[in-house]
């Protein structure tokens, strides 16, 4: 049995940060309904960037965001298409969406109207920047939340223009945190069966991911600047150097007797009876200012002494010195779709994906022991749920086929 067998969820949103939280409550055993409008979920036809798929596979963001779920191909502007949906969220236990307030409320989805219909309904919805503030209705993407955060200050070199990280990070962060919002609130019921509005954003989650960073800033009154390879708070060592055939490493040596063989197998055993360093405190600083304001002198010489070997040497050394030293290759996405760690814990799974065939995808990053969940190997074509559900509330032929015609996929 999976964690939320039992729970129904009706979601009604695009792109990823709505959809992203229904797929995870689908790998975790819930009956996710996902309403599409005639067109589909527009990441049904999103490709990005460099994608030669066949034209009728589904988009990428797709694959991550909408597996798992049963899909309902319907015009809610029509008194049928609401209806049905209506008829959908009474029999749920969560209405999900990341459709902006003001577009639920001119659709009938709005909380007032679908809690008095089903009061023991969670409504969970998240936006770009928030339930409240002169930003509450702002359209969002995810760079956006990004910047407007503060992680793109922080994000770069001091003497480039700040950047946007490589990731959905925004839109993901938000799916995390609505998914707790919702985990939560269905706790909540249990005591008083009755059901909550439950808010996030990406905006929110991206401040509550840097809570380090904006309270140091905050209790310190000093702002952390750009530092390219290097935390903007964290005086010590550690950052992203290159090996001598281009591959990085992320390291950090603490043991002090690892930190002498490192600047000998590095050719500047000098450096390592140097005073300023030849402790952990001086590569690693806790507390004291003087140390942290000297680890900008050290660096250097480390960024020389990963130059004298190639990344598998580098490597060799790491593995003999695994307490004293913290190493990890920089991987790539192809790298981390092939990475032993991540196949052995499900992080990566192997799925079949329509028109593409089987492909290594992002799988859970949660593991229960007594209800574990598994990545959904499904992927639902517009509507192709539409009369199975239908059926199961009743209609009859002719309203199914009165439903079945709204459907109109771009392609």
């Amino acid at each position: 049995m999976e964690a939320l067998e039992g729970i129904r969820v009706v979601e009604l949103s695009i792109a990823v940060q709505g959809p992203a939280a229904g797929g995870y409550l689908s790998d975790m055993g819930a009956d996710v309904i996902k309403v599409e409008p005639p067109m589909g979920d527009a990441n049904r036809w999103y490709r990005g960037n460099h994608n030669e798929l066949p034209l009728e596979s589904v988009g990428t963001q797709f694959i991550g965001a909408s597996h798992g779920k049963r899909s309902v191909c319907v015009d809610i502007h029509t008194e049928i298409g609401l209806e049905l949906v209506d008829r959908l969220v009474d029999s749920a236990d969560v209405f999900l969406s990341n459709y902006r307030e003001p577009a639920l409320e001119r659709i009938g989805m709005g909380y007032e109207r679908l809690s008095a219909r089903n009061p023991g309904l969670v409504y969970a919805t998240a936006n770009g920047f928030g339930p409240d503030g002169p930003a509450r209705e702002n359209r969002m993407s995810d760079q956006y939340s990004q910047a407007r955060s503060g992680i793109s200050g922080v994000t770069g070199t001091a003497d480039d223009p700040q950047l946007i990280p490589g990731a959905i990070i925004a839109d993901t962060g938000g799916a995390m945190a609505l998914v707790m919002g919702i985990l939560t609130a269905l706790v909540a019921r249990q005591r008083d069966g009755l059901g909550q509005k439950v808010q996030t954003s990406s905006y929110g989650a991206m401040i509550w991911m840097q809570a380090w960073e904006i309270n140091h800033t905050s209790a310190t009154g000093h702002l952390p600047t750009r530092d390219g390879a290097f935390h903007p708070i964290v005086s010590a060592l550690s950052g992203i150097y290159e090996a001598a055939d281009g591959v990085a490493f992320c390291l950090g040596i603490r043991e002090d007797e690892t930190w002498r063989e490192f600047c000998e197998f590095g050719g500047n055993p000098a450096l390592a009876d140097d005073p300023r360093w030849n402790q952990r405190e001086g590569r690693d600083p806790f507390r004291d200012q003087t140390a942290m304001d000297r680890i900008s002198d050290v660096r250097p010489f480390v960024a020389e002494m990963m130059k004298t070997h190639t990344s598998d040497e580098w490597q060799d050394f790491f593995d003999i010195h695994p307490d004293g030293a913290m190493a990890q290759r920089v991987l790539n996405y192809e790298e981390v779709l092939d990475d032993e760690q991540a196949l052995v814990n499900g992080y990566i799974v192997d799925k079949d994906i329509p028109h593409v065939g089987q492909r290594r995808v992002a799988g859970i990053p949660t593991r229960l022991s007594r209800t574990p969940g598994t990545a959904k190997n499904m992927f639902s074509d517009l509507g192709e749920h539409t009369s199975e559900l239908m059926q199961e509330l009743g209609y009859d032929e002719d309203a199914i086929a009165e439903v079945e015609s709204h459907k109109a996929p771009p392609f």
